[in-house]
């Protein structure tokens, strides 16, 4: 049991160094959710799932990293369905949209379904696929496009209370 644990972290660890080579895309495993939460609960947090595959997420990126940029009072984490071994090509697509600066992941566990079972029970993998989380643990999830209106809305509501 010991040494299947050490070739795990052993690969955890060799998957991290890769990454931070190709655009510091982490890997997104079994627990990684409850990390990200645990490291933004004091802030508003949008964890945004998109896929390269995925034509609406392609057109509301550029949208996204436009907001982002001009409201700095949320944490953004973005968190890509494609696996890791795609972190090259994620990289650079992150680069034209200018959202290298949030925090990225790619999937790094083959059973998926495990890992948006971690996000939400009832989510099926559609994308794209957001869960805005605020600073006192409560989660609304958006499946489909993330309109700008209801992220203002979010935020607004979110940061009054």
């Amino acid at each position: 049991m010991r040494n299947a644990f050490a070739l795990f972290a052993a690969y955890v660890l060799a998957i991290g160094m890769a990454c931070a080579e190709v655009g510091d895309i982490a890997p997104f495993t079994r627990g990684t959710f409850a990390q990200i939460r645990a490291e933004h609960a004091s802030r508003p947090l949008v964890l945004h799932f998109w896929s390269l595959t995925c034509p609406p997420c392609i057109t509301e990126m550029p949208r996204l990293a436009a907001f982002a940029r001009a409201h700095r009072d949320f944490d953004l984490v973005l968190v890509t369905t494609d696996p890791i071994e795609q972190s090259e090509r994620v990289a650079a697509r992150l680069k034209t949209w200018g959202l290298t600066d949030a925090a990225n992941f790619a999937y790094a566990d083959n059973f998926v379904e495990r890992l948006r079972f971690e996000v939400d029970r009832n989510w099926h993998g559609e994308l794209p696929f957001t869960a805005l989380i605020k600073p006192d643990g409560s989660v609304k999830t958006v499946e489909g496009e993330l309109k700008t209106e209801d992220l203002v809305a979010w935020l607004d509501k979110g940061l009054t209370q």
